[in-house]
C-alpha cells in the first residue's frame, strides 16, 4: 500500500510541476521575441532553487515528511525541470548557427542551476 501511495505522490507532483513549467515557460517567453530559450532557462533555475530548498528543509532540518519530500523532489521538480527540452533547444541553437547563444545557454544553465540548487539548500538549512 505504501508503494502505491508513493506512486500517487510522484504522479500528482509531476502533473503539478509539468503544468507550472508550461505556464511559467510561456509567460517568460511572452516577454521577448529572441531566439534564446529564456523560458526553459528560467524554469530550470527555479526548479533547482525549489529542489535545493526542499532538500535543505527535508534532509538538514527534518521539517517535512519523507512523503512530502518525495512529492516535491521526484514529483514536482521532476515534472517542473526539463533537461530534455534544454538538450533539444541547445541542438536547435547549434543547427541554426547561433554558436554564441549556444555557449551562453549551456554555461548560464550550468552556473545558474548549480547556484540555484546551492541557494535553495542554504535557504532551506537556514530559514
Amino acid at each position: 500500500m505504501r508503494k502505491l501511495f508513493d506512486i500517487v505522490l510522484v504522479f500528482a507532483g509531476g502533473g503539478a510541476g509539468s503544468t507550472v513549467r508550461f505556464l511559467l515557460g510561456k509567460w517568460v517567453n511572452a516577454w521577448h521575441n529572441h531566439h534564446f530559450p529564456f523560458g526553459t532557462l528560467a524554469v530550470n533555475v527555479v526548479a533547482c532553487l525549489v529542489l535545493g530548498f526542499v532538500v535543505g528543509i527535508a534532509d538538514h532540518r527534518q521539517l517535512i515528511s519523507p512523503s512530502a519530500r518525495l512529492f516535491w523532489t521526484v514529483g514536482f521538480c521532476g515534472g517542473f525541470s526539463t533537461f530534455s527540452t534544454f538538450s533539444a533547444e541547445t541542438l536547435t541553437l547549434i543547427q541554426s548557427g547561433f554558436h554564441l547563444s549556444t555557449f551562453v545557454y549551456i554555461i548560464s544553465s550550468l552556473v545558474l542551476c548549480l547556484t540555484g540548487t546551492f541557494a535553495g539548500i542554504y535557504l532551506g538549512e537556514n530559514s
